[in-house]
C-alpha cells in the first residue's frame, strides 16, 4: 500500500461517493446479481450456534482461575464475540429474515447480541444507515474519528492505546457526534440483555459475565481480527476511501473482507460477497485491496502517515440539524 502523507486533518472531498454510481452501472452491465439480494436461510442457524457455544462457555469456565477466564476471553470469546458484532451488522441489513419480516432481524440481531455482554444491536442499527448513506459524511457517519482523537492519538504508542480502547470510542462517538432519542427497540435491547445477564450470574456467579464482557472489549480492540475496522475505510492510498481484504479471516468474520462488494451491493448477504466479485470482477481486481489485517494494524500503528486522520469526509446538504 502506499503512503497518504502526514496529516494534520482529514482528507476533504466535494465528489459523492463512489458506491451509488458503481452499483448502478454494475447492475446495468450484470442484472442478475439481483438475485443475490434476500435473506440467507444459513445465517440464523450459524449465528445461533455460536450464541449457544459461548452459553456453554460461561459454564465452563466459571470455575477457572481469573487469568485463565482472561486468557479464554481473548482467545476464544474475543473471536466469537467479534463475529458476532459482524453478525449483527449483517443481520441490520435484514439478511437473516428479509424486508418484509423486518422485526423479526431486529429480534433476531438481539439473540445474536446476548454474548456480547452489553446492548448493541438496535443502536447500531440506526447509526448503521447513516453510515452507508452519508459515507464519510461530517457530524452523520460516526464511524469516522472526532478530530480530538485524529490530533491526539498521532504516535505509535498512543495509537496503540487508541485500538486498545477502540470499543470505547465506538461507543461514545454516536453521543458525541450525532445524538438521536433513545427508542423502544433500544429499551427492549437492554431488558433483554440485563436479563440474560442476570439470569447466567445466577446461575454460574460473576465469573462468565466478566469472561463475555471482556471477550467483547478485548477481541474489538487489539486483536486481529480488529484489522477490518482500519483496513475498511481508512485512507492507505489517496482518493480510495473503501478496500477489500479477500483473506482466510473472511471464514470467521461473515466476510466483512468483502467491503467494496457490500457498499455497493448491502442487501446481499456477506455470504453471497464473493459472488458479487467473481460476477463483476473487472471492477474489482483493479482495485487497491488489503492482503493482511494484522498488516494493517501494524502499518497503522507505525506509519506516520496513517493514523485517526486518515479518513476520507465529505459535506452533505443534510446535516444533523436539518
Amino acid at each position: 500500500m502506499g503512503k497518504t502523507g502526514g496529516r494534520g486533518d482529514f482528507e476533504w472531498v466535494y465528489n459523492d461517493q463512489p458506491h451509488t454510481s458503481r452499483r448502478k452501472e454494475i447492475l446495468a452491465k450484470y442484472p442478475e446479481i439481483k438475485s443475490l439480494m434476500g435473506p440467507d436461510p444459513q445465517l440464523k442457524w450459524v449465528v445461533s450456534g455460536m450464541v449457544l457455544s459461548q452459553l456453554l462457555a460461561c459454564y465452563l469456565v466459571h470455575t477457572l482461575s481469573w487469568k485463565w477466564i482472561f486468557f479464554w476471553a481473548y482467545a476464544f470469546g474475543g473471536c466469537i464475540n467479534h463475529s458476532l458484532t459482524l453478525a449483527i451488522h449483517d443481520i441490520s441489513h435484514n439478511v437473516a429474515f428479509g424486508n418484509k419480516l423486518a422485526k423479526w432481524n431486529r429480534w433476531f440481531a438481539m439473540w445474536a447480541n446476548l454474548p456480547i455482554g452489553l446492548p448493541y444491536s438496535a443502536a447500531f442499527k440506526k447509526y448503521h444507515i447513516d453510515h452507508h448513506r452519508y459515507l464519510g459524511g461530517d457530524q452523520l457517519d460516526v464511524d469516522i474519528p472526532t478530530d480530538l482523537e485524529g490530533w491526539f492519538f498521532c504516535t505509535p504508542a498512543r495509537k496503540v492505546v487508541w485500538l486498545f480502547l477502540n470499543p470505547l470510542f465506538y461507543a461514545l462517538r454516536p453521543v458525541l457526534v450525532n445524538p438521536k432519542p433513545v427508542g423502544l427497540l433500544e429499551i427492549q435491547n437492554a431488558v433483554v440483555q440485563l436479563v440474560t445477564d442476570l439470569i447466567i450470574y445466577y446461575l454460574w456467579g460473576l465469573k462468565p459475565i466478566v469472561y463475555l464482557i471482556a471477550g467483547s472489549i478485548l477481541g474489538m480492540g487489539l486483536h486481529p481480527f480488529s484489522g477490518h475496522f482500519i483496513a475498511e475505510h481508512y485512507m492507505f492510498l489517496k482518493g480510495h476511501e473503501t478496500y477489500s481484504y479477500y483473506g482466510p479471516l473472511n471464514k470467521l468474520t461473515f466476510n466483512v473482507g468483502y467491503h467494496m462488494e457490500h457498499h455497493d451491493f448491502p442487501s446481499i448477504p456477506g455470504s453471497k460477497l464473493p459472488q458479487v466479485k467473481k460476477i463483476a470482477a473487472e471492477y474489482y481486481d483493479c482495485l487497491p485491496q488489503h492482503t493482511s489485517w494484522t498488516r494493517v494494524l501494524w502499518d497503522f500503528v507505525f506509519d506516520d502517515s496513517i493514523g485517526p486522520y486518515a479518513r476520507i469526509k465529505r459535506e452533505y446538504k443534510l446535516s444533523k440539524q436539518g
